[in-house]
């Protein structure tokens, strides 16, 4: 069976842990965070091994709360992202504080994943069925087709809102079951009359509830890698006087690919609810129905 890795982005991690650190928020009846349910689901589904994209200053702490207990279950490597962590001719501008977006954090992986990989959000909760349908996927033959070989999970988008608040999704435009643009879109949020509304380049508008949205949940094979090397050097170069909070991010690598012809995107659709504690108010609701899928038999009572 061939080797898949789950690369899991947590460096967004604060600069302490315990109370307030999203990330690391019990929401399980023995514990759990929401990393252990995703690992979980990962290994069930067939993934080998897990990377860690964290701050190398909290790599001790990471380790001694999270990573060894990992390492138990699942081979565990790390890479690290930085700010400082920038091609050859390039420096931090001044007032720079937070390193460059999902992009640069998965490029992190460079030289330590070498087989096709999932890549998710360390405090996102995405059902065991995106997990198994996105495994089969990197696992399977397929003829070359001279383009980038991607997938991604297709959350609808009504399963993906918060009771507490609006929040930001890449609103995704579907034909059939191929992937054709990302529109990265903030601001949505339900209405008492049950329509979704939400701001692309600074217009509101009305969204489909049951359309697909990206959670940040992509297959890769690894010579994508490559090219989030020198797509973050020409992001780089175009940054400008947007340079001190612009971000490389992913949805924007996929949607370039996609524009240049050079990429087929597979849409696997998952019904599954999505968790996550954007708002402190989110947290209840989570811990709820963790212990709801519990109670259901979903997962075991322990499985820290």
């Amino acid at each position: 069976m061939k080797k898949t890795t789950l690369v899991i982005m947590a460096a967004g991690i604060g600069s302490r842990f315990g109370e307030g650190i999203k990330q690391l928020t019990p929401v399980g009846p023995s514990g759990e965070i929401i990393m252990d349910y995703s690992i979980h689901d990962a290994a069930e589904a067939g993934f080998n091994k897990v990377v860690f994209i964290i701050r190398r200053d909290l790599e001790k702490d990471f380790k001694e709360i999270i990573g060894d207990r990992i390492e138990k279950k699942i081979e565990v490597d790390y890479a690290f992202q930085a700010l400082e962590d920038l091609p050859a001719g390039f420096t931090v501008p001044e007032g720079r504080k937070k390193p460059w977006g999902t992009g640069q954090a998965v490029l992190c992986c460079r030289g330590i994943v070498d087989t096709p990989f999932l890549v998710i959000n360390a405090d996102d909760y995405y059902g065991k069925e995106a997990f198994v349908k996105i495994h089969d996927y990197l696992v399977q033959e397929r003829p070359s087709t001279g383009k980038f070989d991607i997938c991604m999970a297709g959350f609808i988008l009504k399963n993906t809102l918060s009771d507490n608040g609006a929040v930001t999704r890449g609103v995704c435009v579907v034909e059939g079951d191929q992937l054709k643009g990302v529109h990265e879109t903030s601001e949505i949020i339900m209405g008492p009359d049950g329509k979704v509304t939400g701001e692309y380049e600074g217009a509101v508008s009305e969204l489909n509830p049951n359309g697909h949205v990206s959670m940040n949940m992509w297959g890769f094979t690894p010579d994508f890698l490559d090219v989030l090397e020198d797509g973050f050097t020409d992001f780089l170069k175009s940054a400008g006087k947007d340079e001190i909070k612009k971000e490389y991010l992913l949805p924007a690598v996929v949607d370039r690919l996609l524009q240049e012809g050079k990429a087929d995107v597979k849409v696997l659709e998952t019904h599954d609810k999505w968790f996550g504690v954007t708002y402190q108010a989110d947290k209840q609701a989570v811990i709820d129905a963790f212990h709801g899928l519990v109670e259901k038999g979903v997962y075991p009572e322990n499985i820290v």
